[in-house]
């Protein structure tokens, strides 16, 4: 058996349980605000146009935020042979962690063999009761059974008890570390930027030109009936992709819940599983304006500009047949969910009419681009006609 300082420590020193439940109100308010707040740090880091930057104290306080439990914010400033005491003692925590979870199954099979053999105990009492043959040796070995499960409870709950201790022991250890490192972070700071000044190591950003492949020979052609139509899709489009910077947020707490802390969540897939499908319809239109959706062009690629215009406006007729019913039937699919408030079936319950909303909406953003590229499609043929 522990001993009973050792049960102390078990019991006061075990890992958090991360409980947190994501509000609806903030899920949807970091859909709206995220975006523009994200849109808003780009344009001005564009203002800037910095070509050459050294290490941030910001930038290092981040890292101490979402990775210092594996020593990211020492490994940015270059202090690596400390950041290294960080690694195996996160190593530890998982090793532990996956163990009292395997543990954690045994203990849950030998109650419920207890319970078993309980209910074999009390069925031979009966039996012996009625003076049945061989109850007696029924409840014998019922009773052996239960004293043999009870054993093997205790055994693996002590063996549990000792994982989590361990896996407490490990995590204290790294807070401890990550308290005095956040003291530490502005000296250490200092002294990774008089390196780089002496070495005259900087971090270069190098921007990648595009390259892109455009087929569509309407995607420089400009209109004034058809420019808004482009200003709006390029909007949604832009407004959606940083919804894809959230996910790796989310997805990033899910892990570490899960993994380090043994608690998983119960929105975070499903958020993001919603967000993907808004992503998805919102920004088709985006796509359609940047030639961006999926065509067999083998064919296709080798022809003119005049014989692309006329393939793109006969073909168009299959597409407005599929924006507008998409359009429509989103729009059914919207009202009908709107007027009863709908929800999901999961537990965190998260509100599925605003989602059924952006089917409508991807449909109509979709069909008004459709029908500005049909329209510069007529100009170039009616353009090349009069040439």
């Amino acid at each position: 058996m522990m001993p009973p300082l050792l049960c102390a420590l078990c019991q006061y020193y075990k890992m958090p349980s991360l409980n947190f439940v994501l509000p609806h109100w903030l899920y949807w308010s970091g859909l709206l605000f995220f975006p523009l707040i994200a849109a808003f740090l780009a344009r001005k880091q564009d203002e800037r146009k910095q070509s050459v930057v050294g290490t941030s104290l910001p930038i290092a306080y981040m890292l101490w935020i979402t990775g210092g439990f594996v020593g990211l914010h020492r490994f940015y400033l270059r202090k690596v042979w400390i950041a290294l005491v960080y690694l195996p003692l996160f190593v530890m925590i998982l090793v532990s962690n996956h163990s009292s979870k395997e543990i954690r199954v045994e203990v849950s099979d030998t109650k419920n063999n207890q319970l078993t053999a309980k209910f074999d105990i009390e069925e031979a009492e009966k039996a012996l009761a009625n003076k049945v043959e061989g109850a007696q040796e029924k409840l014998d070995q019922a009773r052996a059974s239960l004293e043999r499960f009870i054993a093997q409870t205790a055994d693996a709950t002590e063996r549990f008890d000792r994982w989590e201790l361990a896996s407490s022991v490990f995590g204290v250890l790294i807070l401890l570390l990550l308290i005095v490192d956040a003291f530490l972070l502005p000296r250490m700071h200092r002294s990774c930027i008089a390196w780089e000044k002496e070495t005259g190591f900087k971090i270069k950003v190098v921007e990648n030109p595009r390259v892109d492949v455009i087929e569509d020979p309407t995607h420089d052609l400009h209109s004034r009936y058809t420019d808004w139509i482009d200003t709006i899709s390029d909007f949604a489009g832009q407004f959606v992709c940083y919804w894809s910077l959230l996910a790796v947020f989310v997805y990033y707490y899910e892990v570490i819940a899960r993994y380090v802390f043994n608690s998983p969540t119960n929105w975070a897939h499903e958020g993001m599983f919603l967000m993907f499908g808004m992503q998805y319809l919102i920004s088709g239109a985006y796509a359609l304006r940047e030639d961006s959706h999926v065509r067999v062009d083998v064919v296709y690629l080798y022809f003119s500009d005049r014989m692309k215009a006329w393939v793109d406006v006969i073909t168009s007729v299959f597409f407005f047949i599929f924006s507008i019913t998409l359009m429509l039937t989103g729009i059914v699919f919207a009202i009908d969910s709107v007027s009863v408030l709908e929800v999901s079936f999961t537990e965190w319950a998260i509100q599925y009419w605003p989602v059924k909303l952006t089917i409508g909406i991807g449909g109509l953003l979709l069909t008004l681009q459709g029908g500005a590229k049909a329209f510069k499609d007529i100009l170039i043929l009616k353009n090349l006609k009069e040439a």
